[in-house]
């Protein structure tokens, strides 16, 4: 395996596992009061495209020849931790 498809690879389990988290969250917006749903509807929305943003990242990194994905790293990366992040930022906030 290369290192690009182990990197891919490493990505596409965190994405995974941050698109559950997502859904939980949208689990418990949903069965909260009109207001929190109102409340948080847009941030959903917003993390939800986040999301859709990195797979994009990682589409052009799997695109990308061995010699030239390394340059597309750093795109991955900033899209995963702002889309990590804010994913961590929300739910702390929703629990408060």
């Amino acid at each position: 395996m290369s290192t690009k498809e182990a990197y891919k690879q490493k990505i596409e389990a965190e994405l995974e596992l941050v698109q559950a988290r997502l859904a939980e969250f949208k689990a418990e917006v949903k069965s909260a009061g009109a207001d929190i749903q109102i409340k948080y509807s847009e941030h959903v929305n917003k993390l939800e495209k986040m999301a859709d943003a990195t797979k994009e990242k990682l589409k052009e990194l799997d695109a990308a020849s061995e010699d030239t994905w390394e340059h597309l790293k750093q795109g991955v990366e900033s899209a995963w931790d702002t889309l990590s992040t804010a994913v961590h930022d929300t739910v702390s906030k929703f629990k408060k």
